[in-house]
């Protein structure tokens, strides 16, 4: 089934439409062109916000691509800095990643670059701005540049009646000296690498944000989402924010995952809500078998009400929009995974102690691993082939979406709890607590592996990762 067919209104077709070929570039044709320049987002009739997107969006198109199949991309920079387009979750080259810290070739200032890849693995991917902020709120992940890549794998059953890309985003940032993480879902324990000690220091400013929305659209403004009874909803999630971890739920409604960063996961489950961390995607798909008018949007009231979340129609069902708490349960990443599968032995093992110094960097917090900032010089050598096993040791109060790019891994363990078969690019490591995923060093090159919240990768919170 494709796009076309699936009759979603606007808002999603702005958003979802999946791009077409490319205009013409001197030389020769590129598959795609990214237009890197200012535009505005309509959040609501009363809220219009002026940003940086692509082709003249925010979030920018859906790029539908073929596995293994080779593309071109035209990446023109409109704007009076230099830009980088991130591939998040591909299996490519450090020189098209799209990281300063890789040594990819940035996107000059009025001018442009043109990117060869090979798209892969299949799945739900994602694209956006690498660039570094620091206390610009104005640029990298804070702007509107972000979109979905789909790569097909060429074995979609198309099992479902629509097929939905919904990014999570909040927008108008600013720093605050009080954040409360009430989304975080990580805050029960146990805390296995909580310190005896504590840093009781004054904590640094940090990024918040009051106004949220799914897609370009927040909660009561634009289209719904029609449904009719029956139908089945195949609807993939990603998480574009550069702040903040969430939890979504479709009042009235279970979800079934069955992928996690895009990867089929080995048992799917049939949940009432999910949680992403920031970077992550998860797919599910929704029965919808309760006609009335119901809300898809953050289990967090008062994220809800400033806009996290989408009506969902059913035909003929003239009702005011209702919303349903789901049952408080927290997340937890091992019950999709195989419980009899016998994963690779790892042949080594990186331990990696995650700390926050408050205040650190004079009116921001910094954040070390194995106690100094980035950049960790040769200290993570990868030998081609070997079987690895990270130990994230979380002994900060935040909980930290890590992502290693150009590589997949699977995890092994979260907070004591083991498991294998889920395979994943980006993990959330719990609020004092500790996660353990293995990978193969099967990528030659350098490799970024950071916290996926702006503010922590700008202020240390990454490491360069070498192959010898």
């Amino acid at each position: 089934m494709t796009l076309a067919q699936t009759g979603i209104m606007r808002p999603f077709l702005l958003a979802q439409a999946a791009m077409s070929p490319a205009a013409p570039s001197p030389g020769s044709k590129a598959d795609y062109t990214l237009r890197i320049a200012p535009v505005t987002v309509e959040l609501a009739p009363s809220h219009i916000l002026s940003t940086i997107g692509y082709n003249a969006i925010a979030p920018g198109p859906v790029l539908r691509m073929r596995e293994g199949k080779p593309i071109t991309v035209d990446v023109v920079n409109d704007t009076d800095t230099p830009e980088l387009v991130h591939w998040h979750g591909m299996l490519i080259p450090p020189e098209v990643d799209g990281t300063q810290e890789e040594d990819s070739p940035p996107v000059p200032p009025r001018g442009s670059h043109r990117f060869q890849l090979t798209p892969g693995p299949a799945g739900s991917r994602w694209y956006h701005s690498h660039a570094m902020a620091m206390d610009d709120l104005h640029k990298g992940a804070y702007t509107g540049q972000f979109g979905f890549v789909f790569v097909d794998g060429g074995n979609d059953p198309g099992h479902y009646d629509q097929e939905l890309f919904l990014a999570l985003r909040d927008w108008e940032p600013f720093f605050t000296a009080t954040m409360e993480d009430d989304d975080d879902d990580t805050h029960n324990g146990p805390f296995l690498e909580k310190p005896a000690i504590l840093n009781t220091d004054p904590n640094g400013l940090e990024v918040s944000s009051m106004i949220y929305s799914i897609n370009d659209k927040a909660l009561g403004s634009g289209d719904p989402i029609r449904v009719r009874e029956g139908q089945r909803l195949l609807i993939h999630f990603l998480n574009a924010s550069a702040i903040e971890n969430r939890r979504i739920a479709l009042a009235g409604h279970k979800m079934k995952v069955i992928a996690l960063d895009g990867n089929p996961v080995p048992t799917p489950q049939t949940l009432d809500s999910i949680f992403l961390g920031a970077g992550e995607r998860i797919d599910v798909v929704i029965e919808m078998n309760l006609p009335g008018v119901w809300v898809l949007g953050s289990t967090e009231k008062i994220v809800r009400d400033s806009g996290l979340g989408v009506v969902v129609e059913y035909a003929g069902q003239p009702r005011r929009p209702q919303w349903v708490d789901p049952p408080k349960v927290s997340w937890d990443y091992t019950l999709f995974g195989a419980p009899n599968a016998i994963s690779p032995a790892p042949q080594q093992t990186i331990e990696l102690i995650f700390e926050k110094i408050p205040g650190g960097m004079g009116k921001f917090n910094s954040w070390l691993v194995n106690g100094k900032p980035y950049p960790h010089e040769r200290e993570f050598l990868l030998q081609q082939g070997t079987r690895y096993r990270l130990v994230m040791r979380n002994r900060t109060d935040d909980a930290h979406p890590m992502h290693l790019h150009r590589h997949l891994w699977e995890l092994a363990e979260i907070n004591g709890k083991k498991t294998s078969g889920i395979i994943k690019d980006t993990v959330v490591v719990p609020y004092y607590g500790r996660a353990v995923v293995d990978f193969t060093a099967n990528q030659p090159g350098l490799a970024l592996f950071h916290c996926h919240i702006q503010q922590h990768m700008d202020y240390g919170f990454k490491a360069l990762f070498r192959y010898s």
